[in-house]
């Protein structure tokens, strides 16, 4: 059985190189403000080429859509367009999940990085205060015992050696 051509209509073809430039302006502004990475933008301008390519020469999607066994060249592009974006929201997944890990790892290396810190900290005041009251002790020399600040305040198991 042979297939029965169904082109687009020129209303159509003028849709689609209206929306297509649109999607380009809008993709140049957010360019220009730097608020689309390059990757983003350059799928976004080779999208809006495609279907401009397609709306200015009708036979190579009505072609593509024979090949493929669908009737109408309008239903090809619908699918042809829900298609390449499912594909795009699988490679942004992938990247987000990327994304995820590498934050978690960096929040992990921080948390250690300012326990590591806030230890070196102590460490250091503690040694201070140890100092501080051998300093102490030697300038009383009434007698009078004098009270560890460092052990009293940190508690057992921090000795420095």
């Amino acid at each position: 059985m042979r297939r029965k051509s169904v082109m687009m209509t020129p209303l159509f073809r003028a849709v689609l190189v209206v929306a297509s430039v649109g999607t380009l302006t809008v993709v140049l502004n957010r360019i220009h403000k730097a608020k689309l990475n390059i990757e983003d933008s350059i799928f976004w301008i080779l999208l809006v080429f495609m279907f401009v390519v397609f709306a200015v020469f009708p036979v190579v999607p009505d072609t593509l859509a024979g090949l493929l066994g669908i009737y109408s060249t309008a239903n090809f592009l619908f699918l042809f367009m829900i298609f390449i974006l499912i594909m795009r929201l699988f490679s942004m997944s992938m990247r987000l999940s990327s994304l995820e890990e590498k934050l978690r790892n960096l929040v992990q290396e921080l948390a250690i990085k300012e326990k590591d810190e806030k230890d070196l900290k102590i460490l250091k005041s503690t040694a201070d205060l140890k100092t501080l009251s051998a300093r102490t002790q030697e300038r009383l020399a009434d007698g009078m015992p004098v009270k560890e600040a460092g052990a009293s305040e940190q508690g057992e198991g921090n000795d420095i050696s």
